[in-house]
């Protein structure tokens, strides 16, 4: 059988080696090509080749001389499905939770010899609120900017905004820990019933499509039941912490 080959064009200079490029090589090279790579060593050998082909960026891939295009365009080209930038996902929630509940159940193996126990039920919830947390606190004015838009005390005092992701990191830390439940509990109930008002308002009231801000300022998750069950979380875990004993395992 004839070997499958393939010409790319991509980007490899000192300072920089294109990503997408790599990609399109690895692409190819799984698909069974053989692969013709031209190295684009300098930016006037990459504008140099972008006027010859009249395309705006790199790499480019050739197949039987014809220009099948950048990276994106060579996954449909081999019918593989392209990351919709705009599209909404559940994936960075998905993953937040499930790695919560794996450290969780790791902590309470280590601690008591089991991986389910009533700790790892509240681990679970307090790493989550802590992952979360971190989410928020990458760029605590773009999250700011994305809470304003649903929660309903944020909208009457600003500053709340800018509180919140340190809040739910306080309250998340001193549950893992039990310690200062006077404080890790007032303020997850406040900050959890308020959340789950406003998204309750802005979803099922007011039936608005917005995205959700709990995992941060660029979130593509839509607001709904995510947001929703993170706040009833803190909510359930407040309560709990209230009337459960400190020794129980």
């Amino acid at each position: 059988m004839a070997t499958k080959t393939a010409t790319l064009y991509r980007m490899v200079m000192d300072k920089h080696v294109c990503p997408y490029g790599l990609k399109s090589k690895y692409l190819l090279e799984r698909e069974g090509y053989a692969v013709d790579d031209h190295w684009l060593r300098t930016q006037e050998e990459t504008d140099a080749f972008k006027h010859e082909y009249q395309v705006e960026t790199t790499p480019q891939t050739f197949i039987d001389g014809k220009r099948v295009g950048g990276n994106d365009e060579l996954r449909q080209f081999f019918g593989k499905a392209v990351k919709d930038p705009q599209a909404t996902s559940y994936k960075p929630v998905i993953a937040i939770f499930a790695v919560a509940a794996l450290m969780a159940m790791a902590g309470s193996w280590a601690l008591n010899g089991a991986i389910i126990t009533v700790r790892t039920g509240e681990w679970f919830i307090a790493i989550a609120m802590c992952i979360l947390a971190i989410q928020k606190l990458q760029d605590v004015d773009g999250f700011a900017t994305m809470f304003l838009g649903y929660d309903l005390l944020a909208r009457r005092w600003v500053p709340y905004a800018f509180i919140y992701p340190f809040a739910e990191a306080l309250a998340g830390v001193l549950m893992i820990a039990r310690a200062l439940n006077w404080i890790s509990i007032p303020v997850a109930l406040f900050i959890g019933v308020i959340g789950t008002v406003s998204v309750i308002y802005a979803v099922y009231v007011q039936k608005r499509d917005i995205k959700c801000a709990c995992v941060g300022g660029g979130s593509k998750v839509p607001l709904g039941f995510v947001s929703l069950t993170e706040n009833v979380m803190m909510v359930a875990m407040a309560i709990w912490m209230l009337f459960a004993p400190m020794g129980v395992m």
